[in-house]
């Protein structure tokens, strides 16, 4: 029978095997020959074609990166094991961009789409517990706006501990040393613990600050204030630099009814427009520190 479906889905790649190639099933020559058959098939018919590949424990997808470099689109699917959220995440696009994501939930329907995913990540700060705060952070160019949460405590086997959930630990190391030399807090002795809420993986800067400034509210034991929003990039001498897309993040704070942001000096020079929030531009660490009524 002829079929010519508009749609084609398959699972996996690796399992695909052809006679025309002596090597086992998933091997560079097999997925080569047959990802290109696959194509020029599909293509010459107008067949939409999803190819899902096996991923390594990094996440990357297996093998040689043949199959990427072969197909138009690489989407990944990134998500932590014990969390329900899920972002969908293009790497390659020959036909559009890379820059958006796509957020989602798991549930007992399937992946669910999440509209605001700034809400739903920090929908359950209800209190205000000390080493607790929200930053902006970019997902692609989509704000959103994440609690992190730090604990710090007495290390009591004489070498501290730095455990970092969510950001990076030599990231969490450095900015550390920061805190120690430029504000002079003594974090020496103290077992730093950072989590990021909702399992989320975040690499770009603009958390730095908060990074800080929700350690040192652990460590004093002094509650920041749930309606401010706290971004900013810091240098190795304790200054807090600009950051990128500014006024989209000073959106979405505003529409979730924040009421202060804590922002670069910098930034807040270059805005252009008028927003309902209290605006608080800082240069360094310090200054931060006793907006926020940690010094």
């Amino acid at each position: 029978m002829n079929i010519n479906p508009k749609l084609v889905i398959i699972d996996s790649i690796q399992t695909m095997y052809s006679e025309e190639i002596s090597a086992a099933a998933g091997s560079v020559s097999q997925v080569r020959e047959i990802t290109s058959q696959i194509m020029r098939v599909c293509k010459s018919r107008n067949i939409t074609t999803i190819i899902i590949g096996h991923v390594t424990k990094d996440g990357n997808i297996a093998g040689p990166r043949v199959l990427e470099h072969m197909v138009d689109t690489v989407l990944y699917l990134e998500g932590e094991r014990y969390f329900s959220y899920r972002i969908l995440r293009g790497v390659k696009n020959r036909f559009g961009s890379t820059n958006e994501i796509g957020m989602f939930e798991m549930r007992g329907e399937g992946m669910c789409e999440i509209s605001n995913p700034s809400d739903v990540l920090i929908s359950e700060r209800d209190d205000n517990p000390a080493g607790s705060c929200i930053v902006s952070c970019l997902e692609g160019t989509r704000s959103i706006l994440v609690e992190l949460q730090a604990l710090t405590s007495q290390s009591v086997f004489g070498y501290p501990k730095r455990t970092a959930n969510g950001v990076d630990f030599n990231r969490l190391a450095l900015l550390i040393a920061v805190m120690e030399k430029r504000a002079g807090m003594n974090l020496g002795t103290q077992d730093v613990y950072l989590n990021v809420v909702g399992g989320l993986k975040i690499s770009e800067p603009s958390i730095d600050l908060g990074i800080l400034m929700v350690t040192a509210s652990s460590y004093k034991n002094v509650p920041i204030d749930k309606d401010i929003v706290i971004m900013g990039e810091v240098g190795l001498t304790g200054e807090v630099r600009r950051i990128n897309l500014i006024e989209k993040r000073l959106k979405e704070a505003e529409k979730l009814g924040f009421k202060k942001c804590i922002i670069p000096e910098s930034n807040k020079k270059g805005l252009k427009e008028n927003f309902k929030l209290d605006i608080i531009g800082v240069k360094d660490v310090n200054e931060s520190m006793k907006k926020l009524g940690l010094r």
